[in-house]
Formats: C-alpha cells, sequence, structure tokens
C-alpha cells in the first residue's frame, strides 16, 4: 500500500477546502442555520410534536442528512473532475499508485470534509432548538457510513461528468428532491397509507429514518433495513469504481 501517494491526495484535497473555506464549509453551515431559524425556531415553535419529539429537533437529523449528500457528492465530484479538466489524469494514472489509493484519497478528503461539515452543522444546531442524541456512537456510525457512500457515489459523477454543468445535476435535480420527500421535514407515516409505500421507493427515506433513528430512538422504517440499504449502495459505488478503473471507462478517451 503506497501510504506516502494516499496522504499527498489526501493532503491536496484538504488544502482546496482551506483555500475555497468560506465555500466548502461557511457557506452551508449559513444556509442550514437558516433553516433552523425559520423552520425549527419561527414556525417549529407553532407546531405540535411530530413522535413525542418538538419539531424544531425532530427536523435535525435531516438537515444534516441534506447538507451531507450534497456536500459528499460535490467535493469529490469536484475533486476528480478537476484533473479529468486540467488534463493531469493522465499523470495521476501514469503514477506509482493504484486505483484504490487514488479513491482512497479522494473519497478519504471528501468524506473528512463532509463529517467535517456535519458536525458543525450539528453544533449550530444547539444555538437554535435543544435536542439529545440517544445512540452517540451510532449516530457516528450512520454519519461517516453516509458520507463514504455518497463521496464515492460523488467519484463517479466526476469521472462521468464531461462539463462544470453535469457536475450539479444529481445533487440539485435528483438528491435534493429526494431529500426533500425523504422525511427531512416530516415523517412518511403523516402520509396518506399509499404515498407512505411509494415513499419506499425513496432510497433517502432509508437515510434520514435511520439517522434520526440514531438521535431520539424513533424511525420511519427498521433500522437494520436502513443499514442493509446504506451497505448495499455502498458495494454498488465500488463495484462500479472498480468497473470504470478496469475499462478505462471516461478515464482514457
Amino acid at each position: 500500500m503506497n501510504w506516502h501517494g494516499i496522504r499527498a491526495i489526501y493532503r491536496f484535497e484538504m488544502a482546496r477546502t482551506l483555500r475555497t473555506l468560506a465555500q466548502s464549509i461557511i457557506a452551508p453551515v449559513v444556509s442550514t442555520s437558516l433553516y433552523f431559524v425559520v423552520f425549527g425556531a419561527a414556525i417549529g415553535s407553532r407546531m405540535g410534536d411530530i413522535d413525542g419529539i418538538s419539531y424544531g429537533a425532530f427536523i435535525i437529523p435531516g438537515l444534516i442528512m441534506l447538507s451531507l449528500l450534497n456536500e459528499s457528492i460535490s467535493n469529490s465530484a469536484f475533486g476528480i473532475y478537476m484533473p479529468k479538466w486540467s488534463g493531469t489524469i493522465y499523470e495521476l494514472l501514469s503514477a506509482p499508485v493504484s486505483a484504490m489509493e487514488v479513491v482512497m484519497g479522494y473519497v478519504g478528503a471528501a468524506a473528512s470534509k463532509s463529517v467535517l461539515l456535519g458536525l458543525l452543522i450539528l453544533a449550530t444546531a444547539r444555538l437554535f432548538v435543544p435536542y439529545s442524541i440517544a445512540h452517540p456512537f451510532w449516530m457516528l456510525c450512520f454519519l461517516l457510513l453516509t458520507a463514504v457512500t455518497f463521496s464515492l457515489f460523488g467519484f463517479i459523477i466526476g469521472l462521468w461528468a464531461d462539463n462544470f454543468q453535469k457536475l450539479q445535476i444529481v445533487p440539485l435535480m435528483v438528491v435534493t428532491p429526494l431529500t426533500f420527500l425523504g422525511g427531512a421535514f416530516y415523517s412518511i407515516n403523516m402520509l396518506p397509507p399509499l404515498w407512505q409505500k411509494v415513499a419506499l421507493f425513496n432510497p433517502v427515506v432509508y437515510l434520514i429514518s435511520g439517522f434520526r433513528w440514531s438521535f431520539y430512538g424513533v424511525a420511519d422504517v427498521n433500522v437494520g433495513i436502513s443499514v442493509a440499504a446504506i451497505l448495499s449502495f455502498l458495494a454498488l459505488c465500488l463495484g462500479t469504481i472498480w468497473w470504470i478503473f478496469r475499462t478505462g471507462w471516461k478515464l482514457k478517451a
């Protein structure tokens, strides 16, 4: 294992975060804080509890997941797309680092930034609404597992994208709508029976439900199914990346 190569890629990507601190960290925290102000403090104080949890506290896991998914995808996709765009991807492919080491460097950095962002949003939420964490260990596990999985997904998007516009298509047109419809601001048990069944086809439901369980011990779907859904998507992303490096799709064209 070439740890020097992994560390070099990782440090380069983390240094890019420091150069774009306002865009990478401050902007997502501020925008999520506005959700806490509007939905948590203003609207939440006038709404009833959901499953015995105040509305402001109830939406915290969903809002963290919303930022976590988008930032994990964007950080990883942009990180690998830039070498493609500048042409330095060929230097990376010819360097004495394996495909696994390249993925570990880029995905590790993207996941680290996303986890840091999630923890900052969690700390910021304390300024607006009180909350508790029933299962801190599982909360960190869900946070880390989701960040790694969607950083892998973002890595695939970065390899697939041919221009900067394509980098934003999936986060804006797919992930964000699925998150809003996945129970970020409500429990799917509040929906009519037909729409409850339809919502179960939304993969983000399982992410938010499991993450919310780690906070309050309540979930819309079985926690075991949530973990299985994340691990299945993780395996799918790993398999796709293995195939890409094996065939050279979007790498050698």
